[in-house]
């Protein structure tokens, strides 16, 4: 059965960030300028509003060549899967309590420490996760779903997912306190041996598969609101790999009015707010993909979204373009919100060294770690943001995370916003060309408002 670490012990710290050169910003805690973009290069010189907290650990070098190789297939990328871990560190994890998480030849491995939990730094509501595992047979383990950091009843407030001995009250495929699972449906479990997890989370309902065999269909009897994916060290050793997620429930954004259907004149964006005063031109094509040209611009969405998951596909049509998705917005402003970057340049052809923040950094707060897309070639874009915490994937590999720390502020420009706001698409420059196939958007907890 499930033991939780004691209150006295629990800790949350972000891990495994990848060193960046100065050229990539420093981090000076300053009042930011009130630009809502540019296409200046940070430089050691530059503040940047954002300051690592001193209980965190100090960055770490990782084989960028490595993390590249651990981009999706495109199709995979496409339909939304991402990894959750990139096989050299805990970049995106956070740590409750106190054992020996570690990374050990690509998986993360435990089995010594008091109870503790390996926590995604960001929530997550409906969603297909695969993962595989490696257990000795008296481990005592799991995968809790929709967590808070410190849960105190799987029956009631997540869900756990068992990795546990045939003698447990809820054996390995089981959810603790809710849904038992016969042993003999699983099988042996054999120390040296990888098994493999598919849960689909979606709504009051969680599907489990192990090794290609359904166990398990839950349904709720009460929701389960939105919370992290936390890996558990109880009791023994275990080891984790190759954990994916695709989110689930998410809608387009990009569907074209129905002309029969509309009151009035439609320009076939019907969910989005048009400023003809602006230069920047924003067309869906025949194909569905809204393609952006012209000088600056700015395309908002009519609803206000606060916690939310996005998932993108985008191409630039030339080097070295420039363009961003705006979030939490101060609706009708000049794209006053947090800005998530879209820009492939580098210095010195390094990955390493974006140019202009990268694509999926956040404009003038955090720099992608690495620049994980190319120009003229078509590129996912995930983008996670609760509460505080704003995460991003390109090609399906972690790019960003980062939390905001400033002090609460409704301008986002000026200090942490968590109140909703709409979406914001840019067109930066007279230069700009380059198209949005999926633009699809899920609300976390509540549905979106309007603004």
């Amino acid at each position: 059965m499930v033991r939780f670490p004691s209150s006295r012990l629990v800790r949350s710290i972000s891990l495994g960030l990848l060193l960046l050169p100065l050229s990539s910003g420093c981090r000076q805690q300053a009042e930011e300028p009130a630009a809502p973009s540019s296409t200046e290069a940070p430089s050691a010189a530059e503040p940047v509003a954002e300051t690592k907290p001193s209980n965190e650990p100090q960055e770490t070098v990782i084989d960028p060549d490595a993390l590249l190789a651990r981009r999706l297939p495109a199709e995979e990328a496409k339909a939304g899967w991402i990894e959750l871990f990139d096989g050299q560190s805990f970049f995106g994890w956070q740590i409750v309590g106190d054992a020996n998480w570690r990374v050990d030849e690509g998986t993360i491995t435990v089995d010594a420490g008091e109870p503790s939990f390996l926590a995604t730094s960001v929530d997550w509501e409906n969603y297909e996760l695969q993962l595989e595992y490696r257990a000795a047979n008296e481990t005592n383990s799991g995968i809790f779903l929709r967590t808070p950091l410190s849960p105190q009843d799987p029956a009631s407030d997540c869900y756990e997912l068992n990795i546990a001995p045939p003698s447990n009250p809820f054996p390995t495929g089981s959810l603790v306190g809710r849904s038992q699972v016969d042993p003999e449906a699983i099988g042996p479990l054999a120390d040296d041996t990888w098994h493999r997890y598919h849960v689909r989370v979606e709504g009051n309902q969680v599907v489990v598969e192990h090794d290609g065999q359904q166990v398990l269909q839950y349904e709720s009897p009460e929701p389960v609101p939105a919370g992290r994916i936390s890996l558990q060290h109880n009791q023994g050793k275990v080891a984790f790999r190759n954990l994916r997620l695709r989110p689930l429930g998410l809608q387009s954004l990009l569907t074209a009015a129905d002309p029969e259907a509309a009151e009035g004149p439609t320009d076939g964006l019907p969910q989005w707010k048009r400023y003809p005063e602006m230069a920047g031109d924003f067309v869906l094509n025949d194909q569905g993909q809204l393609h952006v040209t012209g000088g600056r611009g700015q395309l908002e969405s009519r609803q206000a979204f606060g916690d939310f998951v996005l998932l993108t596909t985008c191409r630039t049509n030339a080097p070295d373009l420039n363009s961003g998705i705006f979030f939490r917005c101060i609706p009708g402003e000049q794209m006053n919100g947090y800005e998530c970057q879209i820009s492939n340049a580098t210095i010195d052809d390094s990955p390493l060294r974006p140019a202009d923040w990268g694509t999926g950094g956040i404009f003038k707060r955090e720099p992608a770690r690495i620049v994980a897309a190319e120009d003229e070639q078509w590129f996912s874009l995930l983008l996670v943001a609760t509460g505080a915490r704003i995460a991003t994937w390109v090609n399906g590999i972690q790019v960003n995370d980062w939390q905001d720390r400033r002090e609460p502020d409704p301008n986002p420009r000026r200090g942490r916003r968590l109140e909703p706001g709409t979406l914001m698409l840019q067109a930066h420059d007279p230069t700009t060309d380059l198209l949005f196939g999926r633009f699809e958007v899920a609300a976390l907890g509540d549905p979106p408002a309007q603004p």
